[in-house]
């Protein structure tokens, strides 16, 4: 029997050992870290919605998990914070692997860290 998820790294249980999967609500993970972003940025809500050209009680809904950002929205709120999009979603998406119970590979060859650092040490040096 094939287990949806089997494949990254969910474990091959038989159905009357498979637990029900936890409930992941999107919106309130992309306000954790939009939340976190920002605070170790230290800066305020109010300076965030001010750059993002948004209301401070919706942004601080969006943070809360409250509403629900459209991608105009993120986008608008990741330049105000002067983060990737593309970094935010990426901890979104750990934080949502780490919740289903399945081990995130590194993106990043060890072959290639080995080289980029081999060149940062030569260049250095």
């Amino acid at each position: 029997m094939t287990v949806p998820g089997a494949s990254y790294g969910q474990p091959n249980l038989p159905d009357e050992t498979r637990r029900e999967p936890q409930v992941i609500v999107l919106r309130r993970e992309i306000g954790d870290v939009l939340r976190d972003a920002r605070q170790n940025q230290g800066r305020t809500l109010r300076e965030v919605s001010s750059a993002a050209r948004v209301s401070l009680g919706y942004l601080s809904e969006v943070e809360r998990g409250q509403k629900e950002a459209s991608s105009e929205l993120l986008q608008a709120i990741c330049y105000a914070l002067d983060v990737p999009m593309s970094v935010i979603l990426r901890e979104v998406s750990d934080r949502v692997a780490v919740a289903e119970g399945i081990v995130v590979p590194d993106t990043i060859p060890v072959e290639l860290a080995r080289a980029v650092a081999r060149r940062a040490l030569t260049a250095v040096g």
